[in-house]
């Protein structure tokens, strides 16, 4: 059995930085308990399509919550943060994690060593915009604008532009991953718990390594060019006969083979002959090549610049993405056991061994507390009645 499935994970979870996080645990086989205020809730919940005719469950959410468990807790006040107690022992929690406003940390009763008292070993993972002295707000394309991404993306001469995928979120979500399986790992060696504090702003400059190292040592400007990229040539979107192809080559000797195919003869210039010419001219270049690239179909050109070694691709939509051969294979899959209706979801990065012993099913997305009663009835051993009490209470 792979250790990973003995992992419990409580998550006081909303959006999307700390629910993509504990979707790639589920795929590991990580017990994902989510929590969320019995009132408010995750908003995520309602927003998309309200593909099942009911409140709390629209298309948006469903993408990163799949294979958790529900439960509704308002850790406001001193019965819902002492039911926490309870959940971190008899559930034998090994991490908490939250994406709340460090300001809310002790407030809510779940600040770091409030929870270590109760169980010395757990693993707790705060996730902020701006780290744990910063009560700022931070959505991802804020994140992208502070953090420079939009000043990379967009065309040289246009406004700067939000990338099509959030990845200040997402990028977080994977530090985040390798963060607690550090802190697993240490903890398996020293049985020490650990307190981390993760900021999704230092996560998303940790990617600008180029850009940072260029413009602060050497003085070098580093903005957005659009297709084209900053030290190579060809590297663009080019037009053919039924659509666009994206090359990028990678080094002169590919730039040779390149000139040497059928009706790319008249791009074998002496000056085009080093990449840095071929950068300094890459407006020319470019326009030489689109005139050639769009009297060849896409597949043709994707025929020829294989035989050579050039890599190149047709810009795919996202449903050719999805049928893809070596995505179909492992797309996700879920059901609703109440409606009857199947949703696919992302591939994972890998396929883990728990995912193939599933055969790539989870469990439908869970409904706003829909695991109360059995968690709390049978894990807590409350009754009937006293889940009722806390529900006219505004506990859970």
């Amino acid at each position: 059995m792979d250790p990973l499935s003995q992992i419990t994970i409580l998550s006081l979870e909303q959006a999307t930085v700390l629910p993509y996080l504990t979707f790639r645990l589920v795929q590991d086989g990580v017990q994902v308990i989510r929590l969320e205020h019995p009132i408010f809730g995750d908003p995520n919940r309602m927003v998309g399509d309200n593909v099942l005719q009911e409140e709390r469950m629209f298309s948006y959410f469903m993408a990163i919550n799949a294979g958790k468990k529900a439960l509704t807790l308002n850790l406001g006040g001193p019965e819902g943060q002492q039911i926490l107690k309870d959940l971190i022992v008899k559930l034998k929690v090994d991490i908490f994690a939250t994406n709340q406003l460090p300001r809310n940390y002790a407030k809510l009763g779940i600040d770091y060593e409030i929870l270590k008292a109760v169980k010395p070993d757990l693993i707790w993972l705060g996730i902020t915009g701006f780290g744990p002295d910063s009560n700022e707000a931070a959505y991802d394309p804020i994140l992208q604008a502070r953090g420079g991404l939009m000043e990379l993306t967009g065309e040289a001469d246009g406004e700067p532009q939000v990338l099509g995928i959030p990845l200040p979120d997402m990028g977080a979500s994977e530090h985040a991953y390798g963060l607690l399986m550090k802190a697993l790992f240490r903890r398996q060696a020293t049985g020490q718990g650990s307190r981390i504090d993760l900021s999704m702003f230092e996560s998303t400059v940790s990617w600008l390594t180029v850009p940072i190292t260029l413009s602060r040592s050497f003085g070098k400007k580093i903005t957005r060019r659009g297709n084209t990229h900053e030290f190579f040539a060809p590297v663009s979107v080019y037009p053919t006969a039924d659509g666009y192809v994206y090359v990028a080559g990678g080094n002169d000797k590919q730039w040779n083979a390149l000139t040497q195919l059928p009706g790319f003869e008249t791009l074998a210039q002496e000056r085009y002959r080093k990449n840095a010419g071929r950068i300094a001219e890459v407006k020319n270049l470019n326009q030489e090549i689109s005139a050639i690239t769009r009297k060849f179909g896409s597949a043709e050109l994707i025929s020829l610049f294989n035989q050579i070694g050039v890599p190149i691709s047709e810009i795919h939509s996202i449903d050719q993405v999805a049928e893809d051969p070596l995505v179909v294979k492992n797309l996700l899959k879920a059901k609703d056991p109440k409606s009857g209706l199947g949703i696919t979801l992302a591939p994972p990065p890998n396929m883990t061994e728990y995912l193939k012993s599933k055969g790539g099913q989870l469990s439908f997305p869970p409904r706003f507390g829909e695991h109360n009663e059995a968690i709390y009835g049978q894990v807590l051993g409350l009754g009937p009645d006293q889940i009722n009490e806390m529900k006219e209470k505004g506990i859970i």
